[in-house]
């Protein structure tokens, strides 16, 4: 069963299934995947440096850091399932979208009345439900992803207006609620954390320890030859929007817990986020390389950056310039490395 998936590797000679697994296999990600993620570390670790530095009582107090881990927490399982899909060779711009329908389904006052149970099922549901939509789309129906996730990115925000009527809508359940408040914290650390730190561990034992996960880099590496190897390749397609949508409505559940409501507008530019933090972490945007564990330490550069921003009240202008400046000489340094591809 791995040969297969091993088989349809970017760099493969040939497209059959022998020659191709050991190319892949001696492509392994090594050595230098560990030079990359100590490099985010580092970077990281300097943020930090000068968050104590330009605000010390306010940016290192426990407060601040737990703040800090729970808004990266909710963009993080976002751009867990956003690494599985620009890994296979896609893109989703619905996700925030996907996010903003889920999170108003799930607290209408019809749903609220079946309580914790009911918002968390619709916003799972609702969330896959989308991502189904998108891969019957990509996969069988053979739109680009751009084109067919945009076109849910516009209906999703849409019908979340709709649903809505541009008003917000409060959360009533206590044990939703109870879940973002302060004495639910365990040993110090949010709840919503360590769901994320959940969905990071599964989706790094997917990715890297599954089947599934390497047939997903070899259809993002050499889609025909992963075909020629026997993959499935629609349906794997169609599986990866799937869990893209799976993760928009875990997300979604997060959101609503933090907020303490729903509203339209929630998930704003997540897509962009997601991607840019996939990128950031080493994951190739033109697929057949992805990286949980970047990706993750991505969207805490991101998060730690707008908070020190926040701390010392720099303009919000100035915070897209430097995230900006970020991705392009992430890009950059993809280009030039002997193992990227142009994208």
């Amino acid at each position: 069963m791995t040969q297969p998936a091993t088989a349809a590797h970017e760099d493969a000679p040939t497209p059959t299934a022998k020659s191709a697994g050991r190319q892949g296999s001696s492509r392994r990600p090594g050595p230098r995947w560990d030079v990359r993620t100590l490099s985010l570390l580092g970077f990281l670790a300097v943020l930090v440096v000068v968050g104590g530095i330009t605000a010390p009582d306010e940016f290192l107090a426990t407060s601040n850091l737990q703040l800090v881990l729970t808004q990266a927490s909710v963009i993080g399982v976002v751009t867990v399932g956003m690494t599985f899909v620009i890994t296979s060779g896609g893109i989703d711009l619905s996700v925030g979208a996907m996010v903003a329908l889920a999170s108003v389904w799930a607290t209408t006052v019809a749903t609220q009345e079946f309580g914790f149970a009911g918002i968390l099922f619709t916003a799972l549901v609702v969330g896959v439900g989308c991502g189904l939509v998108n891969g019957l789309l990509i996969a069988y129906g053979r739109m680009v992803p751009f084109i067919a996730t945009l076109a849910m990115l516009a209906s999703a925000r849409g019908l979340a207006l709709q649903i809505t009527d541009g008003s917000t809508q409060i959360v009533s359940v206590s044990s939703v609620l109870d879940l973002g408040a302060r004495d639910s914290y365990i040993l110090g650390i949010p709840p919503l954390v360590l769901i994320f730190a959940a969905v990071t561990v599964i989706g790094w034992l997917v990715l890297n320890r599954t089947t599934f996960g390497r047939r997903t880099v070899a259809v993002g590496g050499n889609a025909e030859a992963a075909r020629l190897a026997g993959i499935d390749v629609r349906r794997q397609r169609l599986y990866l929007y799937l869990l893209s949508g799976l993760c928009c409505g875990i997300a979604a559940f997060m959101l609503i817990v933090l907020a303490g409501s729903g509203q339209n507008t929630n998930g704003n530019l997540y897509e962009l986020d997601a991607i840019a933090a996939a990128i950031i972490g080493g994951t190739l945007l033109s697929g057949g390389r992805g990286t949980i564990v970047g990706s993750v330490l991505g969207v805490l550069i991101f998060t730690t950056i707008t908070n020190i921003f926040a701390l010392n009240n720099l303009e919000t202008a100035v915070q897209q310039i430097a995230k900006g400046a970020i991705i392009v000489a992430a890009v950059l340094v993809q280009r030039r490395s002997p193992h990227g591809r142009d994208t």
